[in-house]
């Protein structure tokens, strides 16, 4: 478990709008606050991604999601799927809300969320009050990092932080599904 001045230095460089790299349930991920423009904005560039892709969101609860995620939409028998599967490392792509900026859903009307299990990323979470910004620590396209080490050499001060906890234990990335039908992505 991540001690508190680790928290603490990772929520200091969100809250001023900085990239962070941080462990999850199989792959270091690159996040950032999903509610500044700049800061996604610099993560794309640093992950030479191009906005329409979209991103995902990572949680420690469903409720810090709402306010991305049109929950009206989402049929009732399809409930149980998703919420019966968090914590996990299931990726659900959901209705957007309206307000959901276009930097976090790209060309989609849709979000991509996920409630994590993996401790470090859940006090993150808690900490910073709302979900974070989660895609693999990697260049687009490219093989994702698999050390610390091999992060810093690739990104350097790109980032302004690097969350030095183990991975979750999983082999694969989330497996990403349609909430409204079912259908795989990926997984």
């Amino acid at each position: 478990m991540s001690d508190q001045s680790t928290i603490s230095a990772a929520i200091t460089c969100l809250a001023q709008g900085e990239v962070i790299l941080y462990p999850t349930e199989a792959v270091y991920g690159l996040g950032c606050d999903p509610d500044n423009q700049q800061a996604v904005e610099r993560l794309l560039a640093i992950k030479q991604r191009p906005v329409e892709k979209g991103l995902i969101l990572i949680a420690d609860n469903y409720g810090q999601l709402l306010k991305y995620v049109d929950d009206a939409k989402i049929p009732m028998d399809k409930r149980a799927d998703i919420f019966s599967s968090w914590p996990n490392a299931i990726t659900w792509v959901m209705p957007a809300a309206k307000s959901t900026p276009k930097w976090l859903t790209g060309q989609f009307d849709t979000i991509a969320v996920r409630v994590t299990n993996h401790p470090t990323v859940k006090r993150l979470c808690q900490e910073f009050g709302k979900p974070l910004v989660s895609t693999s620590a990697n260049l687009s396209g490219q093989n994702t990092v698999l050390s610390i080490a091999e992060a810093k050499s690739q990104f350097a001060e790109q980032v302004g932080y690097y969350v030095d906890e183990p991975l979750g234990g999983n082999t694969q990335p989330s497996t990403i599904k349609d909430a409204m039908n079912g259908k795989v992505f990926r997984g």
